[in-house]
């Protein structure tokens, strides 16, 4: 590299103080400029707006494209976590190959400090997809070493860790692409740890780098950090543990903290709470002033990288060794179990050289084993939330002995990745602890527990196999998780539309997504029963693609959903409406597919076909009898005593009259006798309406919504021929449909309850 390219990359290249300069407006997701008021017209055609007037000035803004958002947010927390240079522009380019220099490499974010540089690659899409980075990175595995000699060339005197970043906002990365990544010793960062790192600096300031360096460099040597230290070896239960005392800014290179949340999810199970800034700043006081904390730092350390020299001189009474404790040289190679608070307060204190602090640490404390340890030390602390509390316990039980215990944790692991993981069509849409979404990790779970998946346990064996879980709870995770993953997949991106409606959806729903679960595990139980799939056999791709004819009824069915339709859905709420959404499914795919025919699919019909009609004809019977009532009232406050003869046609008279005599002639009792009103039925109470509408009928007996409809007193009755049909069915071999149900349920809202209105009442 001649000197002068060296003189051109520096030159693009900006300090601490340039970076102060620049970071707020690096973080800011709108730009800002201020001109002339003469050219505020022709900025509004470009799509800026105004944002505040002054004398003989305007402000204008305009939010910043999403690519050039997400550079900016990248490069500003770097700024924010202490890195000395950062690129000037987006237009800092690396020369990749050493015979031609002009072969150069565009760098979205450049960083450098004393002993790191990243270099960032970002990717961006409006809406939530999966990306596809096969070309990026392939070329980047050409080059990257010739970028790495550049990068020596460039900083001659110091030897740097460089690690190169994807960094991604609404885009998953695939199995073969974090492959591609790691070829070239790469990571990933999507937009949820990058929020993470924002938060922990929040709270942390520039300490917060010690974890960003520890999730970036993990496993990586630290050379010039001192690690013997003076320590005590003992058992305590079944566990090797040493104990020591160490200056924090040690443990904090070497010490990672297990946050719960999207950011650390690869790592599950994690296990602590955020760090909070106003605990932090009274720690950090409070050893300022002179304070100290005399109880210990639990963590757990990786034994493969330490090492421990016992003294020549022992103490012969105790089990207990004395000696020299190589601590690992590696970024996080020490999780910190309790104590982050301690820790931490030390970050900005030069203290943190000075001061040692007293730690217990264990030797290869498995993860569940930590979250034990966690959870023990924190059992009367209130600051653990309730949530987090259940969901450790869920993860504390995936080793559990008990069956019961393992299936509990397994569907709430499968619950949590769905709403967790980018590759999920559930992504962001499951509340997880106190993160509300619009569907429940309850629902999920309710589903798994009465599906085919899982089969049935007791405490102590399985007593019935399961379509998936067959007692090995890590296999059943990842092949339940890919067929619910792959299924739900296929819904959504045929239902698009529906799938985007979270306000006034059928699917995106509690009651939409437990059902969808059991679908699934109703056709793969098919498909295995009729010999279509050995599920124990065959991959879940040959399954899911197998499984899509039985998901495309669904899939017309819901893309073609009236209004009216829609809403008998949603209506149906609690474990009952759970039910009707699952068994409705079941419906329209044996619609098409007659041999798909679950078991209590025709009980379910049979008993719902009856409990419409007791319900429909004992709504027909209240409103017979309302009608009875209110028709004579008003026909009498018009007409006095000759309501009858004058508000009654005559034709409709004459037959109530006929009818009457004939039926009195079968009467032996007196008592019994019926009178000509009596005999009126529904289509002739619709007469009687139509002939005395305007002054009596129209304002009770419009429907509401039709009171602006064509044609009169006519059409605004024709609810009633309708109520006559259902009248006239015989009750015992006619089923009233859900549709024509809810029609009654209407009427009856509307003249019974009086709960609805139209427009005159």
């Amino acid at each position: 590299m001649t000197e002068n390219i060296k003189i051109e990359l520096l030159g693009k290249l900006i300090g601490k103080e340039q970076i102060k300069k620049v970071i707020n407006s690096k973080q800011k997701t709108e730009d800002f400029l201020t001109i002339k008021p003469n050219q505020l017209n022709d900025y509004l055609a470009d799509g800026w707006e105004k944002d505040k007037e002054f004398k003989t000035t305007i402000k204008i803004k305009k939010n910043k494209p999403i690519d050039i958002a997400f550079e900016d947010e990248v490069w500003s927390l770097l700024g924010l976590m202490g890195y000395d240079f950062l690129n000037n522009d987006r237009n800092f380019k690396i020369p990749y190959d050493k015979t031609d220099r002009s072969l150069t490499k565009q760098i979205d974010v450049f960083a450098k400090d004393d002993e790191t540089i990243l270099i960032v690659e970002c990717k961006t899409a409006e809406k939530n997809k999966r990306g596809d980075f096969k070309k990026e990175l392939e070329s980047y595995q050409g080059i990257f070493d010739g970028i790495r000699k550049s990068i020596q060339t460039l900083f001659p005197t110091t030897k740097h860790k460089i690690k190169f970043i994807l960094a991604t906002k609404n885009l998953s990365i695939s199995e073969e692409d974090k492959q591609r990544l790691k070829n070239i010793g790469g990571i990933h960062l999507n937009e949820d740890n990058i929020d993470y790192f924002f938060k922990l600096h929040s709270q942390l300031g520039l300490a917060s780098k010690y974890q960003f360096l520890g999730s970036i460099f993990e496993g990586q040597e630290i050379p010039e950090i001192e690690n013997r230290i003076p320590a005590v070896r003992g058992k305590m239960g079944t566990h090797t543990y040493y104990s020591f005392s160490i200056e924090p800014e040690k443990l904090l290179k070497i010490g990672y903290v297990l946050h719960r949340n999207k950011a650390n999810e690869n790592m599950m199970p994690t296990y602590q709470r955020i760090i909070k800034k106003s605990r932090l700043k009274s720690v950090e006081e409070f050893v300022e002033n002179g304070g100290y904390f005399p109880n210990s730092i639990i963590v757990s350390i990786d034994a493969k990288n330490c090492n421990f020299e016992v003294a020549n001189t022992q103490v012969k009474s105790t089990i207990a060794d004395v000696g020299i404790l190589h601590l690992p040289k590696k970024y996080r190679s020490a999780f910190i179990i309790d104590g982050q608070h301690r820790l931490y307060g030390y970050s900005n204190s030069d203290y943190k050289y000075k001061n040692t602090i007293p730690v217990v640490a264990f030797v290869n404390l498995e993860r569940d084993e930590q979250v034990k340890l966690f959870m023990q030390i924190n059992e009367n602390q209130k600051a653990v939330s309730k949530d987090l509390r259940n969901t450790l316990n869920a993860d504390l039980l995936w080793t559990s002995e008990n069956k019961i215990e393992q299936i509990k944790a397994l569907c709430s692991r499968i619950s949590i990745f769905l709403g967790e993981d980018r590759n999920s069509p559930l992504f962001n849409k499951v509340s997880i602890g106190e993160d509300k979404k619009i569907i429940t990790t309850q629902a999920i779970e309710n589903a798994l527990k009465r599906s085919k998946f899982l089969g049935k346990v007791t405490k102590t064996k399985i007593e019935e196999l399961g379509l998936i879980y067959n007692g090995d709870i890590d296999s059943s995770y990842d092949r339940l998780k890919s067929y619910l993953v792959n299924g739900l997949q296929y819904l959504s991106e045929n239902i698009v539309e529906e799938w985007e409606n979270e306000k006034d959806g059928v699917i995106l729903i509690n009651r939409g997504i437990y059902a969808y679960i059991l679908i699934l595990s109703d056709i793969m139980l098919f498909l295995n029963e009729k010999n279509i799939i050995d599920i124990k056999k065959e991959s879940i791709s040959k399954i899911v693609l197998e499984a899509k004819n039985y998901i495309d009824p669904l899939i017309i069915f819901i893309n073609s959903l009236s209004d009216e339709e829609r809403d008998i859905l949603k209506k149906a709420y609690g474990g009952t409406g759970e039910n009707k959404y699952w068994r409705t499914f079941q419906k329209v795919i044996r619609d098409t597919h007659s041999e798909f025919n679950p078991e209590g699919l025709n009980e379910y019909i049979s008993k719902q076909e009856k409990e419409y009609n007791d319900r429909a004809f004992s709504i027909i019977r209240e409103l017979e009898t309302s009608f009875k009532n209110d028709f004579k009232i008003k026909l009498e406050e018009k007409y006095g005593k000759m309501w009858f003869k004058k508000g009654v046609p005559p034709q409709i008279g004459d037959d109530a009259v006929a009818l009457a005599t004939k039926k009195n002639r079968e009467i032996e009792n007196e008592e019994d006798e019926v009178e000509p009103w009596d005999c009126i039925n529904i289509i002739a109470y619709r007469a009687i309406a139509v002939k005395n509408w305007q002054d009596l009928f129209e304002k009770d007996y419009t429907m509401p919504g039709e009171e602006k409809i064509s044609g009169g007193k006519e059409e605004k009755t024709k609810w009633m021929v309708r109520l006559e049909h259902l009248r006239n069915q015989n009750v015992h071999s006619y089923y009233v449909t859900e549709d024509e149900l809810s029609f009654l349920e209407m009427l009856n809202d509307w003249i019974i309850k009086k709960e609805i209105k139209n427009k005159f009442q």
